[in-house]
């Protein structure tokens, strides 16, 4: 599966890559910031999105996504360190596949992808 990592913490990210890469998925790019990953998510080929809430520019993930899903109808697992009722009901306005706490496990990042292929599998 081709993942776009969207987080703007290095260490973060380093690691979501490491657990990616050893469940055998490809990530296209890391970017830090909502506007990067709108355009990277519009331009590349991209089957999943992992996405920070709060991000280091004008536009959070959340609106990101937003704009994102208006073109491609791309899955995301938001990744946050804030899991706040008002983001959650923000995000459910758009739609995501799941809502994963940090820090993030591998286990539970494995388990939500695997439901995701298998749910893909079934269509």
């Amino acid at each position: 599966m081709k993942i776009l990592i969207v987080e703007d913490d290095q260490v973060i990210s380093l690691m979501l890559r490491r657990m990616l890469e050893r469940m055998e998925h490809e990530v296209i790019d890391v970017v830090t910031r909502g506007r990067e990953a709108v355009d990277k998510a519009l331009n590349e080929p991209c089957e999943l999105i992992l996405m920070d809430i709060m991000l280091k520019d004008d536009i959070d993930g959340i609106e990101a996504y937003r704009q994102i899903n208006k073109e491609k109808k791309i899955p995301i697992i938001y990744i946050t360190g804030n899991s706040d009722e008002r983001n959650k009901m923000r995000a459910n306005k758009i739609g995501f596949h799941d809502f994963i706490t940090k820090p993030v496990v591998y286990e539970e990042l494995k388990s939500s992808i695997s439901m995701l292929e298998w749910r893909a599998g079934k269509n």
